[in-house]
């Protein structure tokens, strides 16, 4: 493969307003290394291995509108350039970025000259989730006119950012970030075609990999830097200091907003849940590094405390709300660790969801029920009024009672039979409380057979 390979395409390309005139005299090492066949591309076997998907459709020639869901870096923008090529299609271009109505509206009338003189059109729109529901939508009648095949490129879920009538017209097509081997051979290759006559030790080459995060673009920007500061130190061989020294501090890939951000903090929570504390640290440590809030982790983390272990542990919300406070005054990194020992004592903290399920039952059934009155022995009397219309009359006072408890003593509205939403777990604290409960239960049913005998005597 030619280091300029790019200078031709295969096929009519036409780009939108993307900020780029589409041609530069010194492309980017990742543009020049673009596959132009499919068994170039690296990567996303699942879908262009043989039988798989994506590979059936390049050979039956059959082009159909899609959708590709991946990070950056995948080869979302070359599969759709290699399937123009591969079937023989116009290739219109638009980043939903820099373009507006004026723009869509432009390459719809290109395609529909191209229709007319009976060439078919692959319309790409990258970014796809950050053109509006009105946008959206014009392209629905063109593409159920046959006068486009649309292919669209998203970072985010299109579960969630795509119309679902767009959505339900497109096949989705996931792409996955490319593993260590595949980086690796991807890096062999760029070696050999683009800078030959350097040598890279293996701490080097584990460094750009690492840095990379599964983003062959990021892999080939990171080399194109690498090879400048080489060249400026007059260096043949790139030693893993070099990279360390060269190359500015990663983020790893991560989006505050985006799909990153809600699968990490999943993961952290799982993993709590989970009672795996190594796995927790984990995906903390990769929340922290990739730039998460940590006053947001310390919110989720007290969270955590409530919902998973709740009664189990009393303990675990308060350590939870003391690392939360610590990390405010301390900020990072000193207060990081006060989050990952709240994670570690959360993880082995015995666990219990009964306060979370009970209070979700007792919320959702309020929310169907009626508006029950408050029981008359229920209610205060502050007034002379009160007392004659029997307002607290038949309470009873716990504590004048055995135990302080007032057994057989009913404290919900009249008619609603006790629901039993609260389960405690055999674990932790909920274990003595569970054994607490079933002792007044007894008491209570102790209550109601001597009420019995003597309703029975009467």
């Amino acid at each position: 493969m030619s280091a300029d390979l790019f200078s031709t395409m295969p096929c009519s390309t036409i780009s939108g307003s993307s900020g780029h005139s589409g041609k530069s005299a010194f492309p980017p090492l990742a543009e020049r290394l673009r596959p132009t066949t499919l068994d170039e591309v690296v990567g996303q076997q699942h879908l262009l291995g043989a039988g798989k998907p994506l590979r059936l459709a390049f050979e039956a020639r059959q082009p159909h509108s899609m959708i590709f869901w991946g990070p950056p870096g995948v080869g979302k923008t070359t599969l759709a350039r290699l399937m123009a090529d591969g079937f023989d299609c116009e290739f219109i271009a638009l980043s939903a970025v820099f373009s507006g109505v004026k723009e869509i509206r432009g390459a719809m009338t290109q395609a529909e000259a191209a229709q007319r003189l009976g060439q078919r059109t692959i319309l790409f729109v990258d970014e796809v989730h950050r053109f509006n529901k009105s946008q959206q939508d014009a392209f629905l009648p063109y593409v159920e006119a046959g006068t486009i095949t649309f292919i669209g490129a998203t970072t985010e879920n299109p579960s969630f950012e795509v119309n679902s009538a767009l959505l339900s017209r497109a096949s989705v097509y996931v792409l996955n970030p490319l593993n260590e081997k595949e980086l690796g051979e991807l890096f062999r290759h760029a070696q050999k075609v683009a800078f030959p006559e350097l040598a890279f030790t293996e701490e080097a080459q584990a460094r750009l990999i690492a840095l990379a995060d599964g983003d062959a673009r990021k892999l080939l920007n990171l080399l194109e830097q690498i090879i400048i500061a080489a060249h400026g130190a007059n260096l043949r061989q790139i030693e893993g200091n070099l990279v360390a020294n060269a190359l500015a501090q990663n983020l790893r890939r991560f989006d505050k907003g985006g799909d990153a951000f809600y699968d990490q903090i999943s993961a952290l929570h799982k993993s709590v849940r989970g009672s795996n504390p190594n796995a927790a640290l984990y995906w903390l440590g990769r929340m922290l590094d990739g730039g998460a809030d940590p006053r947001y982790l310390a919110r989720r983390i007290i969270r955590m405390a409530w919902e998973d272990i709740g009664l189990a542990d009393p303990r675990a919300v308060r350590l939870a709300l003391d690392a939360a406070e610590t990390c405010e005054r301390l900020g990072v990194p000193e207060g990081e660790l006060a989050l990952a020992q709240a994670v570690l004592y959360l993880s082995v903290a015995p666990k219990s969801n009964a306060g979370y399920m009970a209070w979700n039952a007792a919320r959702a059934f309020v929310g169907k029920d009626q508006s029950r009155p408050v029981p008359e022995h229920l209610r205060n009397a502050p007034t002379k009024l009160m007392k004659e219309l029997g307002y607290g009359k038949t309470y009873r006072y716990a504590h004048d009672e055995p135990e302080a408890y007032a057994a057989g003593e009913n404290y919900l509205p009249k008619g609603l039979k006790n629901p039993d939403w609260y389960h405690p777990v055999p674990r932790g604290l909920e274990a003595k409380i569970r054994e607490k409960l079933a002792h007044l239960r007894v008491l209570d049913q102790a209550w109601a057979d001597a009420k019995n005998d003597n309703d029975d005597d009467t």
